[in-house]
Parts: structure tokens; sequence; C-alpha cells
């Protein structure tokens, strides 16, 4: 069978919590918050809901919403949650049949702190067994969040790539895998198409302590990226293709709620855009329409959009556009 793309990377059952007894404290400069609950104490919290996530999850299901044919290739364990994951991605209209079931460990399961529109993630990746397809016929495939214990897994899926030339990455990488450090990642970041990083991550990858976004956007270009996307928050995103040209997009003017997502959500449609053959330009309204349809509801997938909705939204709002800097 021939796919559009397959995402691969953990998969995760994400517990959303929303606080409201709770406080953040920042330095001076807003670079670092803390959230604050009050220490052995009881806190109430409003709503309780929980659903299948992770950054590769989010990609998945929202290729499928943009009408593309994939697949996720990810591992789960034998229980509840592995099936709720199978269930909920399969009506989504993915294909599940690459996804690994081990019995011998238990899905993800994550807990999200929801306050202010902002999110705190309790996380816990399980080791599990990842396998790649012997054979695999896509125009693209999407790789994101791995926990620790990978490295092996990530020498193979680096002459995966090699092998399978014509195949075209997008490349988010995870926690675990930025601070593997580009030279265990070289082969991988040099067969990036697109590579997402957010304006903290640029600077721990490319160990570069510069906030300038074109300075990063270049280190970016220089371990192998064809094109780089710089997402910045509230700040708006940025993006080059090589050629010594950065755009800047504003972010999306709609109300913010929860925040779990948005990334993912910029970066699949970005993708998409791309795979649709639309513009540098265009593929970053396509990420901050869908990133901020998002955050208007708790959870990665209720706002996430559909081509149509995409479409229409850029054609209604024509002034909507990403910018040359």
């Amino acid at each position: 069978m021939k796919y559009d793309i397959v995402s691969i990377g953990d998969t995760t059952i994400d517990a959303f919590i929303e606080l409201h007894e709770a406080s953040v404290h920042c330095s001076i400069d807003h670079t670092d918050c803390k959230l604050e609950l009050s220490y052995a104490d009881k806190i109430p919290y409003e709503k309780l809901a929980m659903m299948p996530a992770g950054n590769s999850t989010n990609n998945a299901v929202g290729s499928a919403r943009l009408g593309l044919k994939n697949a996720f290739i990810t591992s789960i364990g034998n229980d509840n949650q592995g099936k709720q994951i199978i269930s909920e991605l399969s009506k989504e209209g993915v294909d599940a049949g690459f996804i690994h079931i081990d019995k011998n460990s238990q899905t993800n399961f994550h807990f999200v702190l929801s306050f202010q529109a902002e999110r705190t993630i309790l996380i816990k990746h399980n080791k599990f067994v990842y396998k790649l397809p012997k054979n695999l016929d896509t125009e693209w495939m999407y790789f994101s969040s791995m926990a620790a214990g990978t490295e092996k897994f990530h020498k193979e899926f680096e002459r995966f790539l090699n092998k399978h030339s014509k195949i075209k990455l997008a490349f988010n990488p995870g926690t675990f895998q930025m601070r593997m450090g580009v030279s265990k990642l070289r082969g991988i970041y040099k067969r990036t198409e697109i590579l997402f990083l957010n304006k903290e991550e640029a600077q721990l990858v490319l160990k570069m302590q510069t906030r300038n976004i074109k300075t990063l956007l270049a280190g970016m270009h220089k371990i192998g990226a064809k094109i780089a996307v710089i997402t910045d928050g509230r700040q708006g995103s940025y993006a080059s293709n090589g050629s010594g040209k950065v755009w800047y997009l504003d972010e999306f003017p709609g109300a913010k709620i929860e925040a779990t997502g948005a990334g993912d959500a910029y970066g699949t449609a970005f993708t998409a855009a791309i795979s649709y053959g639309k513009s540098l330009a265009e593929a970053m309204a396509w990420g901050t329409v869908n990133a901020g349809h998002v955050v208007m509801f708790v959870g990665p997938h209720k706002g996430l959009q559909t081509k149509e909705q995409i479409e229409h939204y850029l054609k209604s709002h024509s002034r909507f556009r990403a910018k040359e800097i």
C-alpha cells in the first residue's frame, strides 16, 4: 500500500487536568516560569479528560484530517490504554497495522496540568522495541519524540532513510533526541527535508546562546535541514529554505484555552502544505491556522482542521500571510 506520510515515534494516553488554584512565577524577562501549587494540600481541579496523544500520534491524526493517506509506526502495551490508542487512530482513518504490541510493557501515560492557557506535563516514557517494516511505500515520514534506550533504533532508522532516498523526512526532535546531540543523529539531520524546533530547542540542538532567529535558522540548515522552521509561541514563527530569505508570520488571532499539541499541529499542517505543493509562506499560514484552532480546546486533537477548513479560512482572511523579513 502506498502512503502519503507515515508517522513514527512514541505514543501515550494523556490525562488532561484543568487547574484553577495555582500560580505562576517568572523571572524578570519571563524566560523561566514556575507553576506553584500548595504543598501537602488537597488541590481541586475543574475537569479531567483522557485521550491519545504524543507528538507523532498528533501528527498521524492531524495528517489524516488534512486528507493525507497515512500510517503510524509505534509501540504500545497490551493493555486498555493501548487498545484505546488503536481504536481512536482507526476511527480517524490512520492505518494502525504497523503498531507493535509489547506484552511486557505498559502503554505510556502522562498527566497534563492545564493552567492559564499553558500546560505542564508529567511524563514517563517506557522502553519499547521499535520495528520498521521491510517494505514501506511512502512519500513522507514524520519522525518525532522517542524515549531513552532507542539509540540503536535511531541508527537503524538512519540506514532505512539512506536505503530509501526518495522518502522525504519531516523531523521534530523530542527532548531525548535533542539531548543525543547532533553528532549522533547527523545522518538523520542530513536527510531532513523539514526541521521543526522552537527557539529554545534550536539553541539547545545547535549549542548556541544567541537569540537571533536568522543565525539559528542558518545553523539548522548547516546541520542538514533543507527547510528550517522555528516556532516562538505567541511571538509567531519563522522559516527559511536556505536561500538566505527568511519569512515571518504572527500568531493566530484567536482564543487560547490550552496549548498541548499546538506545535505538532503547526508541523503537521506545514508538512501537509508542502506535500500538496504549497509555497513555504503558504505552509506557514497552514501551520499557524491549524495550531491556532487546536489551542481553542483542551487536548491536541479536537481543534485539528481539515484541508477545506484551512483553505476556507485563508481565502476569507487574505491578509493573513507570511512576510519576508
